[in-house]
C-alpha cells in the first residue's frame, strides 16, 4: 500500500504558504504567480465527483462577484486528474444550477500523486481506508485563507460530514482585511457593518484620534463603528 512519511511539523498562521507548480483546469500555474498581489483561498477535496464537495464548488462558483470585490482569488485542489475533473464541472453546473447561475471559471489543481496535498499536510492519516485503489490517502477537506504576502492567515479542516460555510469563510476574510486596514479587531459574529473593537495596541490618546466615536465598555474592551468600502 502507497503511503506518505507523517509531517513533523504542521503550517502555523504566520506561515509563508508554500509555492508550487501545477497542472489545474486553466492550465499550468505557479501558485504564486498566480496568486500576484492578490488574496487566495485554496480549498481542498477528497475526490471528484464527490456529493459535499459538488455542493460547496458550485456555491463558490456563484460567490465569484464576491470574492472578486474582496481581491480574493480562490483554488480548489482534488486528488484526481484533469480529465475528471473537467466531467466533474459538468456536473458541478448543472446541479448548481438549480440554485442560481452556476459557472465554474476558477481553477482546480489536478492532485492525483499528492503531491500538493502533501506539501500543505492535507492527507488524510486517521482513517486508513480512506484511499483510492492505488492505496493513496485522499486529501482532508481543508481551506486556506493566503494574504498578498503569501502569508496564511486562516486554516479550517472539515470532517466529511460537515459542508464547509462559505459565508462564514468570506467573513473572516472581511475581518482580517479590515484587521490589517484600520487596527481594529472583531468581535464574537462580527460581520461586515458591525462595531469593531479598538485593538488593545491602540492608546487611549491614539484612539480617540483614529476611533473618535469609540465606546469604552471595559478598560480593555472599546468598540467602535466601522465602515468598510
Amino acid at each position: 500500500m502507497a503511503s506518505f512519511p507523517k509531517h513533523e511539523y504542521t503550517l502555523r498562521l504566520g506561515s509563508i504558504a508554500p509555492n508550487f507548480d501545477a497542472e489545474t483546469t486553466i492550465g499550468t500555474i505557479n501558485f504564486h504567480e498566480w496568486l500576484g498581489d492578490s488574496w487566495g483561498v485554496l480549498f481542498s477535496h477528497p475526490g471528484d465527483f464527490t456529493p459535499v464537495c459538488t455542493t460547496e464548488l458550485g456555491e463558490v462558483a456563484r460567490r465569484a462577484p464576491d470574492f472578486a470585490k474582496r481581491n480574493v482569488k480562490v483554488i480548489g485542489l482534488s486528488a484526481n486528474n484533469l480529465d475528471d475533473h473537467t466531467a466533474w464541472i459538468k456536473d458541478i453546473n448543472e446541479y448548481g444550477g438549480k440554485v442560481g447561475p452556476t459557472d465554474v471559471q476558477f481553477p482546480i489543481i489536478a492532485d492525483a500523486d499528492r503531491k500538493v496535498s502533501y506539501m500543505y499536510d492535507m492527507l488524510d492519516y486517521q482513517d486508513a481506508t480512506n484511499r483510492d485503489a492505488k492505496g493513496l490517502p485522499f486529501t482532508i477537506r481543508t481551506v486556506f485563507v493566503i494574504d498578498p504576502k503569501k502569508v496564511i492567515r486562516l486554516t479550517l479542516a472539515y470532517p466529511a460530514v460537515a459542508g464547509r460555510n462559505f459565508d462564514e469563510i468570506i467573513r473572516v476574510i472581511d475581518a482580517l482585511q479590515a484587521g490589517d486596514a484600520h487596527r481594529i479587531a472583531t468581535p464574537v459574529n462580527w460581520k461586515r457593518g458591525d462595531d469593531a473593537i479598538v485593538h488593545v495596541s491602540v492608546g487611549a490618546d491614539e484612539a480617540a484620534t483614529l476611533f473618535p466615536d469609540h465606546v469604552v465598555h471595559l478598560p480593555y474592551l472599546r468598540t467602535t463603528p466601522l465602515k468598510l468600502d
